[in-house]
């Protein structure tokens, strides 16, 4: 057993977000472990750049409303105490809404997340359903 220390927090790069995010890295397993998480902090309007993750990835809502889009122009809104699966190479984004902060914990595995555009304004703001 070992208690991981504590990372400082990061400020989320520009070629990965739109707008100030902060994340507090909690688990990088070691081989052959591959479970990555992190809690990752919004400030309004903020938000991914579209992204996807070879093995997929987890999120689960601490506060806020999340907001998660998909390439086919799927926007669901996710509260506090839900969690949103998006599957092995499904290009999305994730982010806050324009009114207030977010946080959520992301969890996935294996370092393998391909990076790509910023997600326009108009992608952000499409219709959105809410996860229940």
């Amino acid at each position: 057993m070992e208690l991981i220390a504590k990372q400082p927090t990061a400020t989320g790069p520009a070629d990965w977000f739109t707008g100030a995010v902060y994340i507090n890295q909690l688990v990088a397993a070691e081989a052959p472990a591959r479970l990555r998480a992190g809690l990752v902090r919004f400030t309004p309007g903020a938000r991914t750049h579209w992204h996807r993750h070879s093995l997929g990835q987890t999120l689960h809502i601490v506060s806020g409303i999340a907001l998660v889009g998909t390439r086919d122009g799927t926007v669901i809104e996710a509260r506090p105490g839900d969690t949103v699966w998006t599957p092995k190479g499904e290009e999305h984004w994730h982010g806050a809404t324009g009114d207030q902060f977010m946080a959520h914990l992301a969890m996935w595995e294996d370092d393998d997340v391909t990076w790509n555009e910023a997600v326009t304004d108009a992608d952000y703001r499409r219709g959105r359903t809410l996860a229940h």
